[in-house]
């Protein structure tokens, strides 16, 4: 399989296959961190402004790895809860509300630090293109598919440069179009795609955005 060089050289060729779609009115949205260096090509191949998805996994009690379910902000914040691990716990999505709103917390705090307190750019009517450098469960891009699908878009598209073939196959009916370059046989992790899959760092991060200029 020929592996991407890096999350830039992944978005480049991201970028071709999302521009055959001829989308009207984009507005391409990224998954922090690791999303925004892959959308941020995206994002001036389409001439299109770049935003945030900002998605936080909600822990369970004495195990805050194990994700109960997540939360993705906005003016109306969407939560999607795992109801197999609800079930186990003896717990309902209520007992989780004071985790949503410090995970919320957390959000806008991060969408600051790296927006510098910049409005959300509006997606009714408009070609929301939600973009991570990969999927493994996908777990945290069906929250934020859920969260952007209520902002009134006029399509969705989810683009990945990477994905297993049953996780896309989960996601396929979510969504308008659905653009994968690479799904890998058998699928290990969203990093085998890559040469170099370091983390993003949040100077990244604010690099990318400023360097797609400001969203409208």
């Amino acid at each position: 399989m020929d592996r991407f060089l890096d999350r830039n050289d992944a978005g480049i060729q991201l970028a071709e296959a999302v521009a055959k779609l001829g989308l009207a009115d984009p507005v391409v949205l990224a998954l922090p961190r690791g999303g925004v260096p892959v959308a941020a090509p995206v994002a001036d191949r389409l001439g299109a402004p770049l935003d945030l998805v900002m998605v936080r996994k909600i822990g369970c009690p004495g195990n805050p790895e194990l994700a109960a379910g997540a939360v993705v902000n906005g003016a109306s914040p969407q939560t999607v809860f795992n109801a197999d691990i609800l079930r186990h716990l003896g717990m309902a999505e209520a007992d989780f509300a004071g985790a949503v709103a410090r995970e919320l917390e957390t959000i806008e705090r991060r969408r600051n630090a790296y927006l510098a307190g910049r409005a959300a750019v509006p997606l009714r009517g408009r070609d929301a293109v939600v973009v991570d450098d990969g999927i493994a469960t996908g777990a945290t891009v069906k929250v934020a598919l859920k969260a952007m699908a209520g902002r009134g878009p006029a399509s969705l598209t989810l683009a990945v440069p990477t994905a297993p073939a049953d996780s896309l196959a989960a996601l396929k009916s979510m969504v308008d179009h659905l653009v994968c370059l690479v799904t890998p046989e058998p699928f290990w992790a969203v990093g085998q795609a890559y040469q170099r899959f370091g983390q993003t760092s949040d100077e990244e991060v604010v690099g990318a955005l400023q360097g797609s200029g400001p969203a409208s």
